[in-house]
């Protein structure tokens, strides 16, 4: 494995300032100059963790172009190397699907995979993304003019927003806001399981909402509404055992793999990690199921399954049953120690009418079953969130455990 190449750290601002970054981003897509690992420039802790775990400064496989951290958030951070190509044909794919290429506009945080592909997407197009600040956090009303400065000279617009953003333009947006995302040619949907009452609701509002499904590892998403993209494979294989969820028809539960031009070549700092130790596959940690559509159903994640009196429980199985409540905006289900069953589901989540914890245990019971319940709910005023903008599970989990929170 050739190592002249050098990784660089990349201090990565927000707002406007990221526009710093465009040629040095341009550069590693012409596969020039070194290898670059993106860090949030107003966040020390978290720049610090990376470039312990990732060594910028030492030499790394020439064929990597960008190493792009994992959330985290069950423990340290992976570095996933990326090819120029790889990005490449991601968005070459991403374009395919949506209609062609087009300016982006960048609503989420720059150093993360999703917003990293919103401006690399963006310039391999030949146009300068345009910014909305989001340091602050996300505010629906600056929607308007930033689609407006957009749309300037460019055939179509693009963007990539997380439910949650979603949900505040729909729920707190002005009519204005919600018009110019209307303008948008499409809405890239992805970070987190999106409730079918919110994309009804974005339909009905006349919006294009794509949902994605990928990683750091895939260089982003790979599936798009269910299905691959250009030169993606999906395949699911049981590990053994069952999980809630699982259906003795031709649409087996299983571990997802995917396969194609846009995986990564590995770990930067876990060069042996299981995940890439089939060739040219990536190994998720995602549970899943092809239905006869031929659409990839994300059922949850293998490692935040919860054992309950000997039934393997995925938490979004039951987070999407809560979010087919009226009353909830969003929601997060973690397993706490039970004397009884080894462990129980508790929920934490966000409203937007007046709901009881029996109300939304009823719920789940009616569709799923008691077993499924939630043991407790709490309603909070939001969730708590990783940087990437992921819930924090292992924060809510502590939370429950030390009675920090509870219904």
């Amino acid at each position: 494995m050739p190592t002249s190449r050098e990784l660089r750290s990349l201090p990565v601002p927000g707002g406007a300032a990221v526009a710093e970054l465009f040629p040095a981003l341009e550069e590693m897509l012409a596969d020039r100059g070194p290898a670059l690992l993106p860090v949030p420039a107003n966040d020390p802790a978290r720049t610090r963790l990376l470039v312990d775990s990732q060594r910028p400064g030492e030499p790394i496989d020439d064929r990597a172009a960008l190493v792009v951290s994992t959330s985290g958030s069950t423990g340290t951070p992976k570095g996933a190397m990326l090819t120029a190509d790889a990005l490449g044909a991601s968005a070459a794919a991403t374009d395919l699907f949506l209609g062609g290429p087009g300016r982006w506009l960048l609503a989420l945080p720059a150093h993360h995979i999703a917003g990293l592909q919103v401006m690399l997407r963006s310039l391999r197009a030949g146009y300068a993304p345009t910014v909305m600040d989001v340091t602050s956090g996300f505010d629906p009303a600056a929607l308007p003019s930033a689609v407006e400065s957009a749309l300037a000279g460019a055939p179509r617009v693009y963007t990539s927003l997380v439910p949650g953003q979603l949900a505040k333009v729909l729920d707190e947006g002005s009519p204005e806001a919600v018009e110019a995302l209307t303008r948008v040619e499409a809405i890239l949907l992805g970070g987190a399981a999106t409730a079918p009452g919110l994309l009804a609701r974005a339909s009905d509002a006349g919006l294009r909402v794509v949902r994605t499904y990928g990683m750091s590892e895939t260089a982003g998403g790979c599936v798009y509404d269910g299905l691959p993209l250009e030169g993606v494979e999906v395949r699911i294989e049981s590990d053994g055992g069952g999980v809630d969820g699982d259906r003795a028809d031709d649409h087996p539960t299983g571990r997802v793999w995917l396969r194609g031009p846009q995986v990564a070549l590995g770990y930067r700092n876990a060069p042996a990690h299981p995940a890439f130790a089939r060739p040219g596959w990536f190994r998720t940690d995602d549970a899943g199921r092809i239905g006869p559509d031929g659409r990839l159903r994300i059922l949850g994640r293998l490692d935040e399954a919860i054992s309950v009196g000997g039934l393997t429980l995925l938490p979004q199985t039951v987070e999407d049953a809560l979010r087919g409540h009226p009353a909830v905006v969003d929601v997060v289900v973690v397993g706490i120690t039970d004397a009884r069953l080894g462990a129980r589901p508790v929920a934490a989540v966000t409203l937007r009418s007046p709901a009881t914890a029996e109300d939304l245990r009823a719920h789940v019971r009616a569709e799923l079953g008691a077993h499924s319940s939630p043991a407790r709910v709490a309603v909070l005023t939001e969730l708590p969130t990783l940087p990437g903008g992921k819930v924090d599970r292992r924060s809510v989990a502590r939370a429950f455990a030390d009675g920090t929170i509870d219904q």
